[in-house]
């Protein structure tokens, strides 16, 4: 396991009496943890302040980030560690996503198998089709 990458999303929920800069600076230093531990950043979102489903730590809304890493894992438990001890970090999330996305890419492949496989037998139109045309060329005329 040490020597594969994989992929993962982290979600994370901040603390939105933080300002703007120190959200800024939040989300620079979790990705510094994970280029630090040898793991690289695909993709960053700040996703903005939104309204949570239930409250957490008397507040109702936070700021929500996204970031999407390569890595073995490792990175990931100290990413973790440093924000489970962080206080301006209300909520966090980890998910493994390489497996889904492969499946997904697989079930794609075989859709468009079936698809090719479909299109070289003639399609018959829909009889609701035809009658749709028909109504629509009367009234054209």
């Amino acid at each position: 396991m040490a020597d594969k990458k994989r992929t993962y999303e982290v979600v994370f929920i901040i603390n939105p009496d933080v300002d703007d800069n120190e959200v800024m600076r939040l989300s620079e230093a979790m990705q510094k943890i994970i280029t630090n531990q040898g793991g690289s950043i695909t993709k960053t979102e700040m996703m903005g302040r939104r309204q949570m489903a239930y409250e957490i730590n008397h507040k109702r809304e936070g700021v929500y980030v996204l970031l999407e890493v390569e890595g073995t894992g490792g990175e990931i438990a100290e990413l973790e560690r440093r924000m489970r001890v962080n206080d301006q970090i209300l909520r966090y999330m980890t998910i493994r996503v390489d497996e889904d996305r492969r499946r997904a890419e697989k079930l794609k492949a075989r859709r468009a198998r079936k698809a090719a496989r479909r299109g070289s037998a003639p399609k018959a139109k829909p009889a609701a089709a035809e009658s749709e045309n028909e109504m629509e060329n009367e009234y054209a005329a």
